[in-house]
């Protein structure tokens, strides 16, 4: 009998580690091996920062952004204060975990954000984690522009 459970046991894991039922728990791809006492917030973990530009009739940034699932970046958006502008991406501030953002050395630490206006010229840093893998819009609303818009992808 312990022979038995011993071989069974032993198909079953062999079956697990090979075959199409193998299951592991989904885990994101930090930036570096060592994330040491600060996690996925350590220094090694960041990724390059997006710049975002609020001008009226310019383009908002980079066209396509590509992000790693489990890395840290900021994104630092500036307004002209040219036009009351806002910028948008419901999508994609769910797909992250915001640490803060930062507006004239205030932190603020949100559960969720739908957008950011800026009625005059100013800058606000907005720290956050990656999650959710898939492509995502952030825009300036009532435009239609492609220049108006960037699409960042979280791989």
């Amino acid at each position: 009998m312990k022979k038995c459970f011993t071989l069974l046991a032993a198909t079953l894991v062999a079956i697990s580690l090979t075959g199409p039922l193998m299951i592991r728990p989904a885990t994101a791809a930090p930036l570096c091996d060592k994330l040491g006492f600060a996690g996925l917030l350590a220094k090694c973990n960041r990724g390059e920062p997006i710049e975002v530009t609020l001008a009226s009739g310019k383009p908002l940034g980079k066209p396509e952004v590509t992000l790693q699932s489990g890395a840290y970046y900021v994104m630092k958006i500036s307004a002209d204060g040219s036009a009351e502008l806002a910028i948008t991406g419901a999508s994609f501030f769910r797909a992250i975990w915001m640490n803060e953002i930062v507006i004239n050395g205030i932190e603020v630490r949100p559960m969720a954000v739908d957008s950011l206006e800026f009625d005059e010229a100013g800058v606000a840093a907005m720290s956050f984690i990656a999650i959710k893998p898939g492509s995502y819009e952030v825009r300036i609303p009532n435009t239609t522009s492609d220049s108006q818009k960037m699409t960042i992808t979280i791989q």
